[in-house]
């Protein structure tokens, strides 16, 4: 048995899952409302106050889903209670980046500032060097932020680029002289 999928989902006050044909699950909380059609091979079921997911056989594309299916159905829960936020932080001389209203505006050394408009339901904001973004949706706050990131990777000399808060750079040591 799934360690991840046999796990039940307690579903907090205020938020409501609606299950309806093909497996689609409509979780409306009170920071928004997500949705999702999960594989039909899966059995969802709201018992009470949480969520259970079962699967049919023992077959590895199964087993497979099964921790998967419930991992994205909790995934929604917290994101329509708590939201997630990803926090990214620019290092370099002279890069910086700016809001202009839903657009993000980044100078990474460039010959031309990078414009980039923040998706449907995704907001970000600018303190200083740090980049955070914040949404319901956690595929989607996570995947912007790879985009952010993308338009300048940290390089293993001096660091430069963007990063994310948590992430480590693994220095490398520069050209060492004739002796």
């Amino acid at each position: 048995m799934s360690r991840i999928g046999k796990m039940p989902i307690a579903i907090p006050a205020g938020v409501t899952i609606d299950i309806a044909e093909n497996n689609t699950i409509t979780v409306k909380g009170p920071k928004g409302t997500l949705s999702r059609v999960l594989s039909p091979d899966m059995e969802i079921k709201v018992e009470g106050a949480e969520v259970v997911v079962n699967r049919p056989n023992d077959l590895k594309r199964s087993k497979s889903l099964h921790g998967l299916t419930r991992t994205l159905i909790n995934n929604m829960v917290i994101g329509v209670t708590q939201g997630y936020e990803k926090s990214l932080e620019i290092n370099g001389v002279g890069y910086k980046a700016a809001k202009e209203g839903k657009k993000l505006v980044l100078s990474l050394g460039y010959s031309h500032p990078v414009n980039m408009m923040d998706p449907e339901g995704i907001e970000s904001s600018v303190d200083n060097n740090k980049i955070i973004i914040k949404g319901i949706d956690k595929e989607k706050v996570g995947q912007y932020a790879a985009e952010i990131r993308d338009k300048r990777r940290p390089e293993p000399y001096k660091g430069k680029g963007i990063k994310y808060s948590d992430e480590v750079i693994r220095r490398k040591a520069g050209k060492t002289g004739k002796k």
